[in-house]
């Protein structure tokens, strides 16, 4: 007997569908003061808004498959069914949630689907921008789409005409300015927006021409979604020593990548990163 596969791509906008319904009531109470709901699974504070996401996501996906494990930044490892290790569901239901909680209109929802918790086993991706509508997806094989539209990459090569992303938010930076300032003097437009997922879509259909995050600090939980996103569109992924991103879905894994529209820029920008070894 044939077995029908998930419409995934259906089911996560779905997903997407339910998290803004059930995180509309909060938007309007932001201001007001919010209760302390402890730390999640991925080391940071616990918020409605994040709690509320990953409810709406795990029901709608309880009305679809029987199974799944959940790897969530909030509640961690969680099995649903008799069958949870068939389908792995990794999720940040909220990126950005400093973002919403201070009104700053960039935050989204990831969501990744893969056969095991590994990177390289995702088939299908969502990353929907909650607060403007704009919606990424990918599933392996078939592209990436910017709402219903292929998502294109950059061509640009030249870093003084490039715009490129940077995540400097560590208590570590002193150690890492070192490793990045031939590219922050060659860069004349630099950006961070402060929802990773979301600033790499921008890579992957050429709003942005590169990000990278060096930190060793952003988890699994946080990119999964944009990695398929990123490579689906054609664009490059990878560690700083230009090797592939082989690590674990898991709510405490972390990673450092550097991400370009094209080959080019990919290039120049992992020759400009200096090693650990020579910035010390």
């Amino acid at each position: 007997m044939m077995v029908t596969q998930p419409d995934w791509t259906e089911i996560l906008t779905q997903c997407r569908d339910s998290i803004k319904a059930a995180i509309a009531p909060l938007l309007k109470t932001l201001n007001e003061p919010q209760p302390d709901l402890g730390v999640g699974a991925g080391g940071d504070p616990k918020r409605q808004a994040d709690l509320a996401a990953e409810t709406a996501i795990v029901n709608t996906l309880l009305t679809h498959v029987t199974s799944f494990t959940l790897i969530s930044e909030e509640s961690g490892i969680r099995e649903y069914g008799p069958k949870a290790h068939e389908c792995f569901v990794t999720t940040d239901p909220v990126d950005g949630s400093t973002n919403l909680m201070r009104g700053i209109p960039f935050y989204a929802t990831s969501i990744a689907i893969s056969t095991r918790p590994v990177i390289g086993t995702i088939h299908a991706a969502l990353v929907a921008d909650l607060f403007h509508g704009t919606t990424y997806v990918a599933e392996k094989g078939k592209g990436a789409y910017r709402d219903g539209e292929k998502a294109r990459p950059s061509d640009v090569e030249s870093l003084a005409e490039a715009v490129i992303g940077m995540d400097l938010n560590t208590y570590k930076v002193q150690e890492l300015i070192p490793r990045l300032l031939d590219i922050v003097k060659k860069t004349k437009h630099l950006r961070h927006l402060g929802a990773n997922a979301l600033e790499l879509c921008y890579v992957a259909d050429g709003t942005t021409d590169a990000f990278i995050d060096i930190r060793g600090k952003l988890r699994t939980t946080d990119m999964a979604a944009a990695w398929l996103v990123i490579n689906e569109a054609g664009a490059r992924i990878t560690t700083p020593e230009g090797r592939p991103l082989r690590v674990s879905l898991d709510p405490k894994q972390t990673v450092s990548f550097v991400a370009a529209g094209n080959r080019s820029m990919h290039r120049t920008l992992l020759d400009l990163i200096t090693s650990e070894k020579e910035a010390a």
